[in-house]
């Protein structure tokens, strides 16, 4: 390597780095029809069908606080991610692969709990546990999961595929994973200086759980095919809604348009955010790890969505020299621009 130059990592972020490798990291085989730099690589298998692969890494102090993480909540929302990047590529996902890194202060009890969360999830998304590798940790807690599904080539959803006057739609509701683990770093806060207190979770269900314990949305998915719905592009959204559409405007070539008013927020999360003085618009732009799916649809498939009860229409595809844009409730035309979770970015 050069050495009479060095970049530091934090100057370019997390997707600078991807951006980077993808450069010297062009697919040979003329089998990968998707290399880096989507939800999943997309590899041809048969004549029309393609089968993707995923694959998440969660860290000890950076992913997760086991202080307040359940082992058992862990392992199912290790498997729940992954089987999300499969889920944006409108694909159905078939097994993973499992690897951890762990110190002796985890017993087996421990580990076995762990794998019962995973275990969970496989069950609920029909999927197997097929292999993996184990090893030692200094640092803590490491899991790595890969998953492989499949997909139809012509169902396939790519983060480039939006098309100028599609409708930008989004799945459930945003921000309350971000707002649940607010309370939980609150309360572990509490508990540091006074271990006699009990957490106040009563009324914090729900964005505790979306902390936690994320659902992939594969039941969205499902109803795409009952509903004859094909997305033009799509992507989950795991690190906020606004870096999330500016990754498809980015790969589609496009700008876009979206409303405040029409970014579906639940009350306890809006709730939430004022208790902590934060804006709730600002949560749900970049709040991440919801999980949701992000995709665009042509203005023809509007009334396949449109009573749909978990399915918001929050803007519109532009052209790229009009930008990405949100309309705020006091009619301002602001820049979209992102402020959520990005690895290494100072």
């Amino acid at each position: 390597m050069d050495s009479s130059k060095r970049t530091e990592l934090s100057e370019i972020g997390e997707f600078g780095l991807i951006d980077r490798l993808k450069e010297f990291l062009p697919a040979k085989s003329d089998k990968v029809i998707k290399s880096i730099g989507d939800d999943a690589a997309v590899i041809r298998t048969d004549e029309n069908v393609f089968q993707f692969i995923s694959t998440d890494l969660l860290m000890e102090g950076v992913h997760f606080d086991l202080a307040y993480t359940p082992l058992k909540h862990l392992g199912y929302k290790s498997v729940a991610v992954n089987v999300s990047d499969i889920a944006a590529m409108n694909g159905t996902a078939s097994h993973i692969v499992v690897g951890i890194a762990l110190s002796n202060r985890f017993s087996v009890e421990a580990i076995e709990e762990l794998y019962t969360g995973m275990k969970l999830a496989c069950d609920a998304y029909s999927i197997d546990l097929v292999g993996g590798d184990t090893t030692s940790s200094r640092s803590g807690l490491g899991i790595s999961v890969t998953v492989v599904g499949e997909g139809r080539e012509e169902e396939v959803a790519y983060r480039s595929g939006a098309q100028v006057n599609d409708l930008i739609c989004v799945t459930g509701d945003l921000g309350a994973a971000f707002m649940g683990l607010q309370v939980l770093e609150r309360e572990k806060q509490v508990y540091l200086a006074n271990p006699e207190m009990q957490p106040e979770l009563l009324d914090k269900e729900y964005i505790v759980q979306r902390q936690l314990r994320p659902e992939a949305r594969v039941d969205v998915i499902k109803s795409f095919k009952t509903l004859g719905l094909k997305p033009n592009a799509m992507i989950d959204v795991s690190d906020g809604l606004a870096s999330e559409l500016l990754h498809i405007c980015k790969e589609s070539n496009v700008g876009a348009y979206i409303y405040e008013d029409k970014l579906p927020i639940d009350p306890m999360t809006f709730d939430t955010a004022r208790e902590f003085e934060l804006d709730p618009l600002t949560i749900m732009l970049n709040g991440g790890e919801d999980y949701e799916l992000l995709f665009t649809i042509p203005q023809a498939d509007y009334e396949k969505v449109r009573n749909h009860p978990d399915i918001s229409v929050i803007g519109y595809i532009k052209s790229a020299d009009e930008g990405v844009n949100i309309y705020t409730k006091g009619d301002h035309l602001v820049p979209v621009t992102a402020q959520g979770w990005n690895h290494f970015k100072a």
